[in-house]
């Protein structure tokens, strides 16, 4: 018998290295299929990760285009507070249609229907506006935005009274300022408590001052081809000459607005005796939530307390000849638009306001806080001692030709284009520090201010 062959090592090589080959080839493949899967799962969560960002720029898009619609919201503060919600829709509703903004709708419910972003993509967003059921004060806007992905967002408005710019000045006039003499305009607490706004629009000579002049604060002057004529040394914010001109008079700047009081909201609080012709008024009296009766054109001769409100009707030529404490406001009714000779108040001997006496017959007109003298339509004039006012005067023409070393807590605002006249050695401290930023009388708009602490994404 022949004996067996045996294998050789080459053989034995050769079947091993198929078997490894074998092996690698599964494991590659395997690798291939799950990079293969891994990469269309990539490719499915990048997908959605771009439609999830595409959600949140739709959504935020939606929310910026409302908030610049919102923004300009504004309606009479006179309205109940159980309409507010229909007074914002339809204002919306209306300032969309002025501009011919015809994408946007929105429906009196206050739905807005889907806005296209994108065609392409099908990218749009809709939103909603709704009173925050727990608090009547507060809007809350919805945007939605996406195409097969959507994203909510939402933020709340404070519905609130509006804050005119013109209360951070300390003197405000339309007309210019005739300073004839020596004065000084102090800030108590920082400078910019005495700035000066002058309008100025029919006058090019927008500031005189014929002697030495102390003004702490900026003078801001709209009218962009007047001037101002500061005869003495100069000193402004602590600058001295032309330096002091150069520095802080701004000629041409950005006019606010001149609002005007409601005076005939206080006509509820002059609940007290009304003087008329038939009135003695000689001697010494105490006016407490007193009318003056049109046509009266009263003298009062001797001292005068008013406590509360003196509410005025016009025409009425009002002259106080002796000392008058104010311990509440002086409000006079009218439009400054049609103020005349007819309307005027004038204080011969030493004035100043004072709190609102304690009482609860004084409860109501105690609220009423920030103002001291509302007479839109009246001039009035100051030819005594001028020592303190205890909030705005809005008047059509000031006339100081007395003593005047007056503390002001608030603005004066003259809607006059007459000048503004302070004769002698005047000294004006303004002293804004508890300035209430809507004082009594001008609570006229509401308008929506955006929280921005409210901003929530809302989960899907």
């Amino acid at each position: 018998m022949a004996p067996a062959k045996k294998k050789s090592a080459q053989q034995d090589n050769r079947g091993a290295v198929l078997i490894i080959s074998m092996i690698f080839v599964l494991i590659f493949s395997a690798l291939a299929v799950s990079m293969a899967t891994m990469s269309g799962t990539n490719v499915q969560l990048a997908s959605n990760q771009h439609k999830v960002g595409s959600a949140i720029a739709s959504t935020e898009s939606g929310l910026e285009a409302m908030r610049y619609w919102l923004n300009r919201v504004e309606f009479p503060s006179s309205t109940p507070t159980s309409n507010y919600f229909g007074e914002i829709v339809s204002t919306l509703q209306t300032d969309l249609s002025a501009n011919s903004i015809t994408n946007i709708t929105v429906y009196n419910n206050g739905t807005i229907p889907p806005v296209p972003l994108d065609s392409a993509s099908g990218q749009a967003f809709e939103s909603e506006i709704l009173i925050d059921p727990n608090n009547a004060d507060i809007l809350q806007l919805s945007s939605i935005g996406g195409a097969d992905i959507t994203r909510t967002i939402r933020v709340q408005y404070n519905i609130q009274p509006y804050e005119y710019p013109i209360f951070d000045f300390g003197l405000a006039t339309k007309g210019p300022v005739h300073f004839l003499g020596n004065p000084t305009v102090n800030g108590v607490n920082s400078n910019d408590e005495a700035d000066i706004f002058i309008e100025s629009n029919n006058n090019n000579l927008a500031m005189l001052v014929t002697g030495n002049c102390n003004f702490d604060g900026n003078i801001n002057v709209a009218n962009s081809i007047a001037n101002v004529a500061l005869m003495g040394a100069v000193q402004i914010a602590g600058d001295t000459g032309q330096t002091a001109i150069d520095n802080h008079v701004n000629i041409g700047a950005d006019p606010p607005q001149f609002p005007i009081p409601d005076t005939q909201h206080f006509q509820q609080y002059a609940t007290g005796s009304t003087i008329d012709s038939s009135t003695d008024i000689t001697g010494s009296m105490t006016l407490t939530n007193a009318t003056i009766a049109a046509g009266t054109n009263p003298n009062f001769e001797e001292n005068i307390i008013i406590e509360g409100i003196l509410y005025i009707e016009q025409p009425n030529v009002v002259t106080f000849e002796r000392n008058v404490a104010s311990n509440g406001m002086i409000v006079a009714e009218g439009d400054p638009n049609f103020a005349g000779p007819n309307n005027s108040i004038s204080f011969l001997g030493n004035f100043a306001t004072n709190p609102v006496p304690a009482g609860v017959q004084f409860d109501a007109i105690r609220q009423e806080e920030g103002s001291s003298i509302l007479a839109p339509a009246f001039s009035v004039d100051f030819a005594g001692n001028f020592s303190a006012l205890s909030g705005v005067m809005a008047v059509s023409g000031v006339h100081f030709s007395g003593n005047v070393s007056a503390l002001i807590e608030g603005t004066i605002l003259n809607y006059s284009d007459n000048p503004s006249v302070i004769e002698g050695n005047a000294t004006l401290n303004f002293d804004r520090s508890a300035n209430i930023t809507v004082p009594a009388g001008f609570d006229t708009h509401r308008i929506l201010t955006y929280n921005p602490a409210s901003y929530e994404e809302l989960p899907q």
